[in-house]
């Protein structure tokens, strides 16, 4: 028998005002990425150190682009 895993949650930014948002789900100790207007489609995996330094570049303002 093979053992039964939970469905993941996916959660979106509540500042997410439309449909084109990207959402996140966390499992174990990987965390997982999906455009919320292709729910079916591809989803990007992440481990903790990965994720962690994604947030860490976010909270810094290291991955800010200039237009």
């Amino acid at each position: 028998m093979q053992p039964t895993v939970a469905p993941l949650v996916w959660r979106r930014s509540q500042a997410c005002a439309s449909s084109a948002c990207v959402e996140v789900a966390e499992h174990s100790s990987s965390f997982f990425v999906r455009d919320s207007k292709n729910a079916a489609g591809s989803v990007l995996t992440f481990d903790r150190a990965e994720w962690g330094a994604f947030i860490t570049g976010i909270k810094t303002g290291a991955l800010t682009t200039s237009v």
